[in-house]
């Protein structure tokens, strides 16, 4: 491939690169994680709530990584409630899972900017053999590819398999118990799905410009040759 067409390959996933890192940086902080809606059981069951009267006790609840909103109806209007997962939640929830997101995603961050600025490198410099070259662009694509892809295992694990939407609704409720109505992943967290395609893509963009993928292994035509040389 031409050095202008590999120049052209390399400055996109730089540009796809460093827009995932933003990207997942901004996902962080927000509470668009998770979207959701949440039954007061206690209180439907208490006046024997059916067909339209169940409406008056489904909340709302949204949350991210760090804090999030609840808004409950228990039959007498809403009552909103912000709350924060550090320190007011970390007895409830499963705190190595989350922390292990939230360790993921700053990884996933820190090696998309890693990689963007390897991929501006070679684009417009004299690329080393190892870290600054072919197999260190492999390297970075597939360390924020395989963060990205753990982020979303262990959050969705932590919001279906241990039921977060339910141990967020139902904290220091005494009296009054509440059941997940619906949820549904929210902006940040496809955010975090698309950064680990457009690594992968990056990945293939790669080898789009010439570059084998490492470990595979090439014909070793000169071996050969000389074998046969070596019979005469």
């Amino acid at each position: 491939m031409p050095a202008q067409q590999k120049k052209i390959l390399f400055c996109t996933a730089g540009v796809l690169s460093f827009t995932c890192a933003l990207g997942t940086a901004a996902a962080i902080g927000t509470q668009l994680w998770v979207k959701g809606t949440i039954l007061c059981q206690t209180g439907a069951l208490l006046v024997n709530a059916t067909g339209q009267e169940v409406h008056k006790f489904i909340g709302e609840i949204q949350y991210g990584l760090f804090h999030g909103e609840r808004l409950r109806h228990c039959g007498l209007g809403g009552r909103p409630l912000q709350f924060s997962f550090f320190p007011d939640l970390l007895k409830v929830i499963p705190a190595s899972i989350h922390v292990s997101v939230i360790l993921f995603c700053t990884v996933l961050t820190i090696f998309a900017l890693v990689g963007a600025g390897f991929f501006m490198f070679n684009a417009f410099g004299s690329p080393y053999e190892t870290l600054h070259g072919p197999i260190g662009l492999y390297l970075w694509s597939f360390i924020a590819c395989s963060c990205g892809c753990l982020i979303m295992i262990l959050f969705s694990s932590e919001v279906k398999i241990h039921q977060l939407s339910e141990k967020i609704a139902n904290f220091k409720e005494g009296s009054f118990i509440f059941k997940t109505h619906s949820e549904q992943f929210a902006d940040s967290f496809w955010i975090i799905l698309v950064c680990s395609l457009v690594q992968f893509l990056n990945a293939l963009l790669i080898r789009f410009a010439g570059f084998q993928f490492p470990f595979s292994k090439a014909k070793d035509s000169g071996t050969i040759t000389g074998a046969v040389d070596l019979m005469y």
